[in-house]
């Protein structure tokens, strides 16, 4: 609900079809769709489908939240992202466009869309990859995550990306977790993680076990835009206990993948040693 402001930005920037999870209680669904109906911008919309999922327990069901979007999604392709990212203006066309090129439809290929973020709340949103580069290069964007966690999005290759005009692939590497293009049919989200941590890295992680291509998109960007730090993500840094178990549940994850996915889910563990 806290971040439900950035709905009207999202529609904005996005004009194709969206399927969104929405995580309420009761008096919640009910303001929500207060807050929709008294929203021109939403009102205008025929092709957003909101799906209510009502709060219990003390966890955010996020990968949860993510499978009911995407059971409903009415369209061939999906682009997976969170609420708090806005897409670059004409991305919907060109993702369309590159769903064709890069040939989806016969490939297992994830498309990514390079993430980056900014730390202030009022951005002019650059209207060009030209842009955003200069905005990079004055330090009003950063690459996502380029403070805390690198790693999530380092093998994306930022360095290349600036100078890239055409697709590149790029290998999986532990802790990835970048913003993708797929199939509708590609594999749910593991429901086990909820709360923060390893919600996205898993699902990445599957992806690549079940072959799929990573392509990183030369002209497309979101930019993730900042909100307060959630209740999950500060009791995952406050608390130990909380940590503990995120750890155990990442080690079921891989146990699994290896009776899955057999030999090559080997290379999960060894990465996972390593970093």
């Amino acid at each position: 609900m806290d971040r439900l402001q950035m709905l009207e930005a999202i529609c904005k920037h996005w004009e194709g079809p969206v399927s969104l999870a929405l995580y309420l209680s009761d008096a919640e669904a009910q303001q929500f769709l207060r807050y929709a109906q008294g929203s021109e911008v939403l009102m205008s919309r025929h092709n957003v489908a909101y799906h209510v999922v009502y709060k219990e327990g003390q966890f955010y069901p996020v990968n949860l939240l993510r499978n009911v979007a995407m059971k409903h999604v009415g369209t061939p392709y999906m682009f997976l992202s969170d609420i708090d990212f806005l897409p670059m203006y004409g991305l919907y066309e060109y993702l369309r466009k590159s769903v064709i090129q890069l040939d989806l439809a016969n490939t297992k290929k994830a498309m990514i869309v390079p993430a980056f973020e900014t730390l202030r709340y009022r951005l002019s949103f650059p209207k060009s990859k030209a842009e955003l580069l200069s905005m990079l290069d004055m330090g009003t964007l950063f690459t996502f995550r380029y403070h805390v966690w690198t790693k999530g999005h380092a093998p994306t290759n930022f360095a290349k990306w600036r100078t890239a005009t055409t697709p590149y692939r790029v290998e999986w590497e532990a802790d990835f977790e970048p913003y993708v293009v797929v199939r509708r049919d590609c594999p749910e989200y593991d429901r086990r993680f909820v709360g923060f941590g390893w919600n996205k890295v898993a699902h990445i992680m599957e992806l690549d076990a079940q072959e799929y291509e990573f392509i990183v998109l030369p002209n497309a960007y979101m930019i993730h835009m900042p909100h307060a730090p959630s209740f999950d993500i500060t009791k995952f840094r406050s608390n130990k206990q909380y940590r503990i178990c995120l750890k155990t549940l990442k080690e079921e994850f891989q146990q699994d993948m290896s009776r899955r996915y057999g030999f090559a889910a080997l290379k999960y563990l060894t990465a996972e040693n390593n970093s």
